[in-house]
């Protein structure tokens, strides 16, 4: 049975996409820990980041360190924050957001956003993704890759 993750990727779950390319993408999680908070996923179903090929897994930070400058510059942050974890899904994610201190970097900061907030949010890091010479990979449709 395919990961949430995969039918996000697939359309048969909606999603907020502000990357996609041939081997991941990065949409917003429905419960950030702060606004902008956006997780990059790969598209081939792997279960944590120790079992990723060493490709997929350098592939997925750079596009967490272009999606993290985007947080930087989209909200004003000192910081972009990257965490794995990985216990609540079983398909390798990097968590991105933006971050003002070490402090608000837990899972029990995260609540559920309004649609307005991630749908602003999204728009936020997509138009920074934009200016930061992303453009190519940011899906015309922030709803469909």
């Amino acid at each position: 049975m395919p990961s949430v993750f995969s039918r996000i990727i697939a359309g048969s779950i909606p999603g907020r996409f502000v990357w996609a390319d041939e081997s991941c993408v990065a949409f917003a999680t429905i419960a950030p820990i702060t606004p902008g908070h956006m997780l990059v996923v790969p598209r081939l179903e792997v279960p944590q980041f120790t079992a990723a090929a060493d490709d997929l897994l350098a592939r997925l930070m750079s596009v967490a360190k272009a999606v993290g400058r985007a947080c930087e510059l989209a909200f004003d942050a000192p910081r972009a924050a990257l965490l794995i974890a990985g216990f609540e899904i079983d398909h390798l994610h990097l968590h991105v957001l933006p971050a003002w201190g070490e402090a608000e970097l837990t899972f029990e900061n995260a609540k559920p956003a309004s649609d307005a907030e991630l749908d602003t949010a999204c728009e936020q890091i997509r138009s920074a993704l934009i200016e930061l010479g992303y453009g190519a990979q940011v899906p015309a449709d922030m709803y469909h890759i």
